[in-house]
């Protein structure tokens, strides 16, 4: 059965073939992957399985590398590198601060 990430012989619409300048956050992501990688922290598949388990909504509006740090963030809860709740508190902060400028 297809999943609804695969798009494998569907019409897709139209593909931007121009390349395109990076927000920091989107680089930033980039780095962790491959940090993570390195260090022996992710695999490739790890982060394919999670972004391909997301539901179909979440799927659909999220940008290639909303994804991505989602199946990070994913991949260290279930390997157990981060909590919930380490998690939680270190949002709460990044909130906090952001509120505070």
């Amino acid at each position: 059965m297809r999943q609804h990430h695969d798009m494998g012989g569907l019409p897709a619409g139209p593909v931007a073939r121009q390349e395109h300048d990076y927000a920091l956050w989107e680089k930033r992501v980039d780095a962790l992957m491959m940090l993570l990688s390195q260090r022996q922290l992710l695999r490739v598949d790890e982060l394919r399985r999670n972004i391909e388990a997301l539901a179909p909504d979440a799927y659909d509006t999220m940008s290639y590398y909303e994804r991505w740090i989602s199946a990070i963030t994913q991949t260290l809860l279930q390997r157990g590198v981060l909590t919930s709740d380490e998690l939680g508190r270190a949002m709460a902060e990044i909130e906090a601060r952001e509120a505070g400028r």
